[in-house]
């Protein structure tokens, strides 16, 4: 537990260069999921995307830039202070970043690359990044993959691996993490034109679910820790019919118990819930609901509760989730302008 006492808190990014009021700190309510806002802190460009350290007292934070940067915040009850400037990850336009081994790992959707910059024994972070891997490759969407575009890393339930999701390539990375340094291990393709863009591991560590941006769709894959090696198995449309307009995928989540696997669905701006068949090899698309607001960019799971970080409308919204049919049921909201993802300690 993080500094502060028992207090529960959430974790705010946003977007300042759409007036985002920078890393907001929320209280969350010991009944009903309710966040009520605290304080922000705007020191650092467009942290749109946040991961807190497993003991709870670093908060750090990608600056989605065209340079590219990463910033660690140190939790101190209402609030978090940034513990030095941000370190430059050596690409550009970070979407996303966890931790694994010792680093903070980041994806850069403008470069195509992976970073890891190493974090020290008091949170904070190294001035360089140890390692830059660099994607190559394309795809057929001739305006969105014309090159590589890392969305997403992050360690796999073994702690064995690194796994990158590249909207570019039309591909999953898996990598070696080791001394510092990012070895590619293995490439998996995925449909061509499909656009994977984030990826969840089941609780059973043998299974991962892709959702991918170009196409409103869920790809269910099996996983194999030992060998490092991703299989596509089947692959799912988010949405019941063809969409009316803008369709884009963002967020995917994965229950504790593995029952129910989430998508968040960016223009039409609904949630969709299917169910795990019992080998986790089979999903069934069972409800689709509004999210509550408009362009869902981030989905989060936390203690029997969807949250969602609706960018465009500014605000996070909650849903508490039936636990026979996985279906939310929108139970709150808050006004956060351009808000981009929600985390909690």
């Amino acid at each position: 537990m993080a500094e502060g006492g028992g207090r529960r808190r959430a974790f705010i990014g946003s977007f300042t260069a759409a007036g985002g009021p920078g890393v907001v700190t929320a209280a969350v309510a010991e009944r009903g999921g309710a966040l009520t806002l605290l304080s922000s802190v705007d020191g650092v460009l467009d942290p749109s995307y946040l991961a807190l350290s497993p003991d709870g007292g670093t908060l750090y934070a990608v600056s989605e830039t065209a340079e590219g940067a990463v910033a660690a915040y140190r939790v101190k009850g209402e609030t978090v202070e940034p513990t030095g400037p941000p370190v430059r990850v050596g690409g550009s336009g970070p979407t996303h970043l966890s931790l694994a081994g010792g680093h903070v790992l980041t994806a850069n959707y403008g470069s195509g690359s992976v970073s890891a910059v190493p974090v020290r024994a008091d949170g904070r972070l190294a001035p360089a990044p140890s390692a830059v891997l660099r994607h190559t490759g394309s795809g057929p969407h001739e305006r969105r993959q014309r090159g590589p575009h890392a969305h997403q890393v992050l360690p796999d339930p073994s702690g064995r691996w690194v796994v990158s999701v590249d909207l570019g390539t039309d591909s999953v990375r898996v990598c070696a993490l080791r001394d510092g340094s990012l070895t590619l291990h293995r490439e998996i393709a995925l449909r061509p034109g499909s656009g994977p863009r984030h990826l969840a591991f089941l609780p059973d560590g043998r299974h991962a679910c892709v959702v991918n941006e170009l196409t409103p769709s869920v790809t269910l894959c099996r996983w194999d820790a030992r060998t490092g090696v991703l299989q596509p198995l089947a692959e799912t449309p988010v949405l019941p019919d063809a969409p009316a307009g803008d369709a884009y995928p963002s967020g995917v989540v994965v229950a504790p118990d593995g029952r129910f696997v989430w998508t968040a669905t960016r223009g039409e701006d609904v949630l969709t819930v299917f169910a795990v068949a019992a080998d986790g090899e089979r999903l069934e698309r069972v409800a689709t609901v509004p999210c509550g607001g408009h362009w869902p960019r981030a989905l989060t799971w936390y203690d029997g509760f969807l949250y969602v970080a609706n960018e465009r409308s500014g605000d996070v919204t909650w849903f508490s989730v039936d636990p026979r049919t996985g279906v939310p049921e929108q139970a709150g909201a808050v006004g956060v302008t351009a808000a981009s993802c929600v985390v909690f300690d």
